[in-house]
């Protein structure tokens, strides 16, 4: 069987082996839905179209690795299940040179464990992989799809404003900076790295100084003020928790005991993304 044909019927079994309840699914379900996911949750979850999802599991598209690990991710891959995705897409002399994008079961239990915490989950070049519902209703950003506006470093040279604000903005992006130039180091191979380190250097000025300077290093904690629209500045501590065997790092936000930021926390873990009425 061609490569890609069998690739596409994987895509199908391990669709059809999930339920919306398992990925957080906004399309809601109904009594008449068949079993699995349909091609437009799984289009959501990966940041890719529906048609896309159609040709690929016809075997009539050729999938990049970015866009195979965003797949895994979205169906819940085991890390051999990925490797054969990779191999099917033939990317199989990438698998050991490839900067590792998968999130491991015991780091989505961290994402379902921690409610009331907001927790995102990025990559070792600060691309936002997944999110809790809290981080959601804290940024106000959507949930990650490992693309390029999900990527700290390019969000911060050329992206649009977030609401978080660190107390020291030069500092903080010559630390990202630093430290993806560290990660490009140790994935020289890995072309879709590659590529956004070369856009960065291109269209930011700032950035491409910044790379010159040959700094390596790794960013680290730091707190934050958060803007939200309707509770104000929220002052947080960030935390950066790196999970050893995947490079994958962890942002955890966290209030101090007994003061307002936790009480604006806590109200945010109730009201969650729903904007607090105004009469």
């Amino acid at each position: 069987m061609d490569a890609l044909l069998e690739l596409g019927t994987l895509l199908r079994t391990w669709r059809g082996r999930l339920q919306p309840v398992d990925v957080g699914s906004p399309f809601g379900s109904t009594s008449t839905r068949t079993a699995g996911l349909r091609r437009e949750e799984v289009a959501w979850l990966a940041g890719v179209s529906p048609d896309y999802v159609k040709r690929l599991e016809q075997g009539r598209a050729h999938p990049t690795a970015s866009v195979v690990y965003a797949l895994a991710r979205a169906l819940r891959l085991s890390e051999a299940e990925t490797a054969t995705a990779l191999r099917l897409a033939g990317h199989a002399s990438d698998l050991r040179t490839l900067m590792p994008r998968r999130i491991t079961p015991s780091v989505r239990r961290i994402l379902d464990r921690l409610p009331d915490t907001p927790v995102g989950v990025f990559d070792a070049a600060w691309t936002r992989l997944d999110q809790n519902p809290l981080w959601t209703a804290l940024t106000g950003d959507p949930r990650g799809h490992g693309s390029r506006d999900d990527n700290l470093v390019w969000r911060n040279f050329l992206g649009e404003p977030s609401r978080v604000r660190h107390p020291q903005p030069e500092e903080y992006r010559a630390s990202l900076v630093a430290d993806l130039h560290r990660v490009q180091i140790r994935y020289p191979n890995d072309s879709e790295l590659a590529s956004l380190v070369a856009a960065l250097r291109q269209h930011s000025g700032e950035f491409a100084r910044l790379w010159d300077c040959s700094v390596l290093g790794e960013h680290g904690n730091e707190r934050k003020t958060i803007d939200h629209p309707e509770l104000g500045p929220i002052e947080l501590d960030c935390d950066i928790v790196t999970v050893q065997g995947t490079e994958l790092r962890l942002i955890v936000f966290t209030a101090e005991p007994d003061t307002t930021a936790a009480d604006q926390l806590q109200l945010l873990s109730v009201i969650g993304s729903q904007r607090l009425s105004t009469a």
